[in-house]
């Protein structure tokens, strides 16, 4: 049977080269391609049966962990390794903690990228070798709460980063007002924050890829 991939990059070089890759391997592989988002967001539409997502960790319009947190929010069912040039190890733990199924460096050659596909297509996680995921920070719980929040949450916690207030949110979602201020409650009750400002705060350092400031032990 034919697994399914979808490779998300705005690079098309880097995309055929990885196509390529993956047709080197033994497993009957059909493999999409999407240079952003939304592209990706209408192929899973058209068909959400999809094995595994290959996401790029920056590409325009998602920086940082937000194209992560948005696709875990849209399409929890579908696996998601992410494919960065960023092999720092306190990242890499980030992207495990809001829910990818590995980790895989550009840099790593064609064995070891067949490797980590049939790692994760088989169930489990890759995690780049010599990489150190042990140690817990602050920014650790953080994740781990930010990974409680149901789909609905992320949506909202996310419009919220961008400026929109609750009756905007509800139009947007088709959802009502109450709907919303009930979801903002949960969400700061879960991210354990005290307003809606320090949640909105965490959630724009994600969404901008403000690595250093969400790593440092006194980030909101």
């Amino acid at each position: 049977m034919s697994r399914r991939i979808i490779i998300v990059d705005d690079h098309p070089l880097f995309r055929a080269a990885l196509r390529q890759t993956l047709a080197g391997g033994e497993q009957a592989i059909a493999v999409e391609e999407a240079g952003d988002l939304p592209s990706l967001s209408a192929a899973l539409e058209a068909d959400r049966d999809c094995d595994l997502v290959l996401l790029d960790l920056n590409m325009p319009g998602a920086h940082g962990f937000s194209g992560l947190l948005l696709l875990r929010a849209q399409y929890p069912e579908v696996p998601v390794m992410i494919i960065s040039a960023v092999e720092d190890a306190k990242v890499i733990r980030r992207t495990l903690e809001l829910g990818a199924a590995g980790y895989l460096p550009k840099s790593v050659g064609p064995a070891e990228i067949r490797n980590a596909i049939d790692t994760v297509l088989a169930g489990g996680v890759f995690v780049p070798e010599g990489v150190d995921l042990s140690g817990e920070d602050d920014q650790s719980a953080f994740m781990r709460r930010l990974s409680t929040l149901t789909p609905q949450q992320i949506r909202v916690l996310m419009m919220l980063s961008s400026g929109l207030m609750n009756k905007q949110i509800a139009y947007e979602l088709s959802i009502s007002e109450a709907t919303v201020k009930a979801h903002v409650s949960s969400i700061l009750q879960k991210l354990d924050v005290d307003s809606r400002t320090q949640a909105v705060i965490a959630a724009s350092r994600i969404e901008q890829g403000q690595f250093e400031q969400l790593l440092s032990p006194d980030a909101a």
